[in-house]
C-alpha cells in the first residue's frame, strides 16, 4: 500500500509538490473546496505528511480546524510566515521558504535554493529534487528564522518600493538602492518587534541582493503589493515604529 500525503490546497504551488511526491511512489490527497476535512482525517488516519499549500490570508483558519492526528505531519509554505503564525496553535511544523514561483501555463522559475526546516525536511527536498527545484535543509531554528525574516524583507521590500518605481528588482538595486535600502531598514525593525529578535541587517540585506541577482527580471509587484504595504503599516502601528519611507508610499 502506498503512502499518503495530504495537499491542502491544490493550486499552482501545491501542483509542483503533488508531482514530486507522485514521482517518489507516494499517494496525494487534495483537500479541495467542499471536502469534510474531518472525515478524510479518519479516512488517512496516519499520512506521511500534509502538505498545507493554501494563500497566507487562509493559513489561520486552516491551521485552528486542523485535525489532530494530522498536526504532527504539517508543512507550511506561505510566504509572510514568522513562529508566531504556528506557535499560538502549538503546532511544530516543517517549514520552507519557497524562492521559486509557479505560474499557469508555465514551468517553475527558481530564484535560489530552498531553505527547508523540520521533521519532514528530508521528504519536501527529495520531492523537489524529483521536479528539478533545489532545496537546503537547515540545522536549526535560528536558522529557519533567518531565512524566513530574509524572505519577508525581499517580498516586503520589493513589492512597497514597486507601488512607486514599478520595474524589476533588478532595476529597483541598480536605479533605485537608496530607496530599497530605507525601505529594508524600515521592513527590518517591523520584523524584529514581530519576533522580538534582532538581526543583523547587513546580513538580511546581503542575502536579499542574492535573491535579486537569482532572477533580476523579477518584477517588484504583483496584485498582493497595496495589501503588503497596509498589512506592514499595520504592523508598525500596533509597535509604535516610524516607517517614513513606508508612510510616504502609502501617501
Amino acid at each position: 500500500m502506498k503512502k499518503s500525503v495530504v495537499l491542502i490546497g491544490v493550486g499552482e504551488m501545491g501542483g509542483v509538490f503533488a508531482r514530486g511526491f507522485l514521482r517518489l511512489g507516494y499517494s496525494v490527497s487534495p483537500v479541495v473546496r467542499g471536502v469534510d476535512i474531518s472525515q478524510l482525517a479518519k479516512e488517512i488516519a496516519n499520512p506521511e505528511l500534509v502538505l498545507v499549500a493554501v494563500g497566507e490570508a487562509d493559513l489561520q483558519t486552516v491551521l485552528e480546524t486542523m485535525p489532530a492526528n494530522w498536526r504532527d505531519s504539517l508543512v507550511l509554505l506561505q510566504n509572510e510566515l514568522l513562529p508566531g503564525d504556528w506557535q499560538k496553535h502549538g503546532l511544530h511544523p516543517t517549514v520552507i521558504s519557497v524562492w521559486f514561483e509557479k505560474k499557469k501555463g508555465q514551468d517553475a522559475k527558481v530564484l535560489i535554493p530552498s531553505p527547508v526546516y523540520g521533521s519532514k525536511s528530508q521528504l519536501i527536498h527529495d520531492a523537489l529534487e524529483q521536479v528539478d527545484i533545489p532545496c537546503k535543509i537547515l540545522d536549526n531554528e535560528a536558522a529557519l528564522l533567518f531565512e524566513l525574516v530574509v524572505k519577508n524583507v525581499y517580498i516586503v521590500t520589493t513589492n512597497v518600493a514597486g507601488l512607486k518605481t514599478g520595474g524589476t528588482v533588478g532595476e529597483l538595486w541598480s536605479d533605485h538602492r537608496d530607496l530599497a535600502n530605507r525601505i529594508s531598514h524600515e521592513v527590518i525593525t517591523i520584523q524584529q518587534a514581530l519576533t522580538g529578535q534582532n538581526f543583523d541587517a547587513d546580513k538580511l540585506i546581503d542575502a536579499m541582493v542574492i535573491a535579486f541577482n537569482g532572477d533580476l527580471d523579477h518584477k517588484c509587484m504583483g496584485r498582493s503589493a497595496p495589501a503588503r504595504l497596509q498589512r506592514a503599516l499595520d504592523q508598525a502601528r500596533k509597535f509604535s515604529l516610524n516607517v517614513p519611507e513606508i508612510s510616504a508610499i502609502s501617501n
